[in-house]
């Protein structure tokens, strides 16, 4: 029989119903084998007159070699230039499309995953992340930064080659505002942060921990949304991605570097997306009721009608079986 979970932290059920395994499906994309180089691709080594400026460059030591850029969005969500020009009509409220929209390019390589990639080169992509948000935060009309990445077409990705992106929005997104919300609610009661209270309980049941170092955590929530979901979250209490210390970015490197390896083993390399949810812009610096974190989501299954219709989600693998399934990947 299934059960219904409630997420701690947005008041969210979910259905766990392991007799649907059956409509786990890992959907194939057509591949081409893996290049190095593409010619056409903006992103490929050589071809960096094809991207708008670098505003953020990793370079080889004593080389011009570059390993991460950073550039604008060629085609963005929202632009840079403008002011908000709030206003309503009748009803409905509206503004100026203004916000920032940037593209982290994670490597030379069009053949690159970070999977794949060495651990170093991998603290470099999260340097870029924290070193961006840090300087939009600075930008008095954002009020937010979503760093993401989509792997693969079916996951959103418009370009095969290894790259993240951010986006900076005028608004807090009505995710985050759920999720500072219940933390909110639940720190009144007990005067504790909820994600703490979470670490301490992965840590001491250890049935849906996936990987650990000694200063983050990788496990499948207890109401995971979706088949093989996987949180990353730091140990020590931080609510703002900006503030990650240097000394973090390499272990934080490690275990992301770890867990997708073992997805990508698991899975046979499947499309996923991951997001980096941290606090909204200006706010206090010492925050103690959130924490931020990161979602990795496998794009292993199609929500259907139930799901649309009701807000519920509904997943097919218990996340202590998924847990279990990717501790026990020799890589």
């Amino acid at each position: 029989m299934g059960e219904l979970r409630k997420d701690p932290v947005v008041n969210r059920w979910v259905i766990i119903n392991p007799q649907g395994r059956k409509r786990l499906f890992l959907e194939k994309e057509a591949r081409e084998e893996k290049k190095a180089y593409a010619e056409n691709c903006p992103f490929c080594d050589g071809n960096e007159d094809k991207t708008p400026p670098e505003i953020l460059v990793f370079r080889e030591p004593d080389s011009q070699k570059w390993l991460v850029r950073v550039t604008a969005n060629k085609f963005p969500a929202l632009r840079i230039e403008g002011e908000l020009e709030r206003q309503g009509t009748g009803i409905y409220d509206q503004m100026q499309g203004v916000g920032a929209h940037e593209v982290i390019i994670d490597s030379p390589s069009h053949s690159d995953s970070i999977a794949d990639m060495d651990e170093s080169h991998v603290e470099k992509i999260i340097q870029a992340y924290r070193d961006r948000v840090v300087d939009l935060k600075l930008d008095k009309r954002f009020k937010y930064v979503l760093v993401f990445k989509n792997y693969r077409i079916t996951a959103g990705a418009s370009m095969e080659h290894p790259h993240s992106q951010l986006i900076a929005t005028p608004i807090i997104p009505k995710r985050v505002k759920e999720e500072l919300k219940g933390c909110l609610e639940f720190y009144k009661h007990k005067e504790r942060c909820l994600f703490c209270d979470i670490i301490r309980e992965e840590k001491r049941s250890q049935l849906r921990i996936v990987a650990e170092n000694d200063h983050f955590l990788s496990f499948t929530p207890y109401a995971s949304r979706f088949p093989y979901e996987i949180c990353i979250i730091p140990k020590i209490h931080c609510g703002d991605f900006a503030n990650i210390r240097n000394e973090e970015i390499y272990p934080l490197a490690k275990i992301l570097k770890e867990t997708l390896k073992r997805l990508q083993i698991l899975l046979d390399d499947p499309p996923y997306n991951y997001v980096i949810h941290t606090t909204p812009f200006h706010f206090p610096s010492n925050i103690r009721d959130y924490h931020w974190h990161m979602e990795i989501i496998p794009r292993v299954i199609r929500m259907a009608g139930f799901e649309w219709g009701t807000g519920f989600y509904l997943n097919p693998v218990a996340p202590e079986d998924a847990a279990r399934e990717l501790r026990e990947v020799n890589g």
